[in-house]
């Protein structure tokens, strides 16, 4: 019997959350997290579904003068923590300069010595394309609703609130770059310009004229193929006992405030809620709107 015939996904959070047990190993995680970075390393540090390979596009993109030599982003740009248990050498030389990586992990637990951009979403958003990302692979499909992966798995992680905490005070530190989607979104040729000039990258006017085709939507959506976790999938699904026929798609629609489509008044009150509790008292505003709107610039 083949992988796919022999695992089934999970059905419930509880099942979900065992098997992503064996995600990572404890060695590998750690590896990443100990690597010594050099001052120009770059760092992409995100919680997860907040423009994180958009960014691994932009990045690369400017170092490479928009080359698309690549099966999947990660061979080119590498998870750090997950790097040592899919069998990439962080070490290894890059194809280009600077080296950059990418991580979930927050910036305070990230590998200090390097330089960091790390991007934020509304948390309404985040949850939205967080489900639909988990769907069809960490899950069957239509086996968990959105209201039960919101309050067992989506809250209780809280991941988008650390990393917000644990970037503010440091937000304007220059060896970090503070990005928010919705403003990347609304002016992506001053995000590559921005990008471009803390990276220590050169942008003359065809560079930038590559980048930012290259990182439209649009783009990236003809070659989905290239943005898919290919090497997560084939070699972790088997440790999760996970099929490997899904996809882990990482370009949906690239669309904001789709949340209020489809996300309950209620559970957005309650994410709310969160953000007045835990971020409001730390950074000063009563809303994630406040802080975007102080993080254009």
């Amino acid at each position: 019997m083949s992988d796919t015939e022999t695992f089934t996904r999970p059905t419930t959070v509880a099942e979900m959350l065992e098997r992503m047990e064996n995600f990572a190993t404890d060695e590998g995680w750690q590896k990443g997290l100990d690597y010594k970075p050099n001052p120009s390393d770059v760092f992409i540090v995100t919680p997860p579904k907040c423009g994180t390979t958009w960014m691994q596009q932009i990045v690369h993109g400017l170092r490479t003068r928009g080359s698309m030599d690549f099966d999947e982003i990660t061979q080119v740009i590498p998870w750090i923590n997950m790097a040592h248990d899919c069998g990439i050498d962080i070490d290894a030389p890059q194809v280009a300069s600077p080296r950059a990586f990418k991580t979930h992990s927050t910036l305070e637990e990230s590998p200090k010595g390097g330089k960091y951009i790390v991007i934020l979403r509304n948390p309404h958003d985040t949850l939205i394309s967080h489900y639909y990302f988990f769907e069809g692979f960490f899950f069957e499909k239509g086996s968990i609703d959105l209201e039960t992966f919101t309050r067992e798995y989506y809250i209780p992680r809280q991941m988008i609130f650390k990393h917000i905490l644990a970037l503010w005070g440091k937000h304007k530190d220059e060896n970090v770059l503070a990005l928010c989607y919705e403003n990347m979104k609304a002016d992506l040729p001053k995000t590559v310009e921005r990008v471009a000039e803390f990276t220590g990258i050169a942008l003359d006017d065809e560079l930038k004229e590559i980048v930012i085709r290259q990182s439209d939507i649009k783009f990236m959506q003809a070659h989905e193929d290239q943005f898919e976790d290919h090497i997560i999938r084939t070699k972790r699904g088997p440790a999760m006992k996970l099929p490997v026929d899904g996809k882990l798609s990482k370009v949906r629609d690239g669309q904001m405030g789709s949340a209020k489509l489809t996300l309950p008044e209620h559970l957005k009150q309650e994410l709310d809620s969160i953000w007045k509790t835990e971020v409001t008292p730390i950074t000063g505003f009563t809303s994630y709107e406040d802080m975007r709107k102080a993080l254009i610039h």
